[in-house]
């Protein structure tokens, strides 16, 4: 089955950091646009990074505002992989969080494939 499956979460403590991984069954992601998306209890579920494909956007990436300087998005060497390192973390990154894969970048969930949504993991930023 095409899914991706997203891991790493965990509970943190404020300025902590972690690395979420984006990781699919036997095929390689180098082709696809990768977000990374989170949605906190009560809320919107939004666009927190995004990896071009390196085919069409050379790999360029991009970032909320909320995280930019704080979170990286990059590629692992295996192409099956994305990886989310997140730093200084604050409590209201706490949500789970979710990858996706797509044509190309964009910060709506519903430009990206629905079939690659996976069940998302849980980043609790607590003292």
């Amino acid at each position: 089955q095409l899914q991706l499956v997203e891991s790493g979460g965990d509970l943190v403590q404020p300025g902590g950091s972690l690395r979420l991984s984006c990781a699919s069954s036997g095929f390689t992601l180098d082709y696809y646009a990768i977000g990374w998306f989170r949605q906190a209890p009560g809320k919107e579920r939004e666009g927190v990074s995004c990896i071009g494909g390196i085919g069409t956007s050379g790999g360029s990436t991009d970032y909320a505002d909320s995280v930019k300087g704080r979170f990286t998005i990059s590629r692992g060497n295996a192409k099956n992989t994305v990886y989310l390192q997140m730093s200084s973390l604050k409590p209201e990154d706490t949500a789970v969080y979710y990858c996706a894969a797509g044509r190309s970048c964009s910060t709506s969930s519903d430009n990206y494939y629905r079939w690659s949504w996976g069940q998302g993991t849980q980043v609790t930023v607590s003292s």
